[in-house]
């Protein structure tokens, strides 16, 4: 019986690429541009594997991949990724990903990837694992690149970088106004920062937004 994979990826053409790539595979369930679609999608769908990337509007892959495993624990996340970050890969492994994969690296090590995470295996793009002890894949908990922020104020924190006001995350996150505002003052006091510039700056840095 083939694999069912969900695609997501904010750019269109790489999602259209890797679907005809692995259709002849593996059955392709469904794609999606953005983390709360692809949440939403996989939860209806529950497919055994979720490759995606971590950059994404509304909702980034890390927070869409931690909110997925609630729901569904023995979905199999595979991450397909520019950022070569050892934190990045870390905090990949810390939500529950059973890879870590280069995009630069795809077209020689995606079936590969998929293969071995479907086999109950870890999979890490060696140009990655090579700069790496490895110990983090066996105490994924040691470190979080996010600090002690919670879920929701990851979800804050993007969708403020991103662009929004606060009226407008508090209609995408069905809360009120002055509750963003609350979480926003926790962020900064959390992540020691004054300034909204400051605030972006982490948000780019840690890959809430691209």
């Amino acid at each position: 019986m083939r694999a069912r994979i969900f695609l997501a990826d904010d750019h269109s053409l790489l999602l259209d690429a890797f679907s005809k790539l692995l259709e002849p595979e593996y059955d392709i369930v469904g794609t999606a541009t953005d983390g709360r679609m692809m949440l939403k999608m996989v939860a209806k769908l529950a497919p055994d594997l979720v490759l995606l990337d971590i950059a994404m509007p509304n909702l980034n892959g890390f927070d869409a991949g931690e909110k997925l495993k609630k729901i569904l624990p023995d979905v199999k996340l595979v991450f397909l990724t520019v950022n070569e970050d050892p934190d990045m890969v870390n905090e990949a492994f810390r939500i529950g990903a059973s890879g870590y994969l280069l995009k630069s690296s795809a077209a020689s090590e995606l079936f590969q990837a998929i293969d071995a995470v479907l086999n109950s295996k870890t999979y890490v793009s060696p140009k990655i694992a090579e700069s790496m002890s490895g110990a983090f894949i066996k105490n994924p908990l040691a470190h979080k690149v996010h600090g002690d922020l919670s879920l929701r104020q990851r979800e804050v924190l993007q969708l403020l970088a991103e662009g929004n006001t606060m009226k407008q995350v508090a209609a995408v996150l069905n809360i009120t106004p002055r509750t963003v505002a609350f979480h926003k003052y926790q962020i900064m006091e959390t992540l020691d920062v004054k300034t909204n510039s400051e605030l972006i700056q982490y948000a780019v840095k840690h890959g809430f937004v691209s």
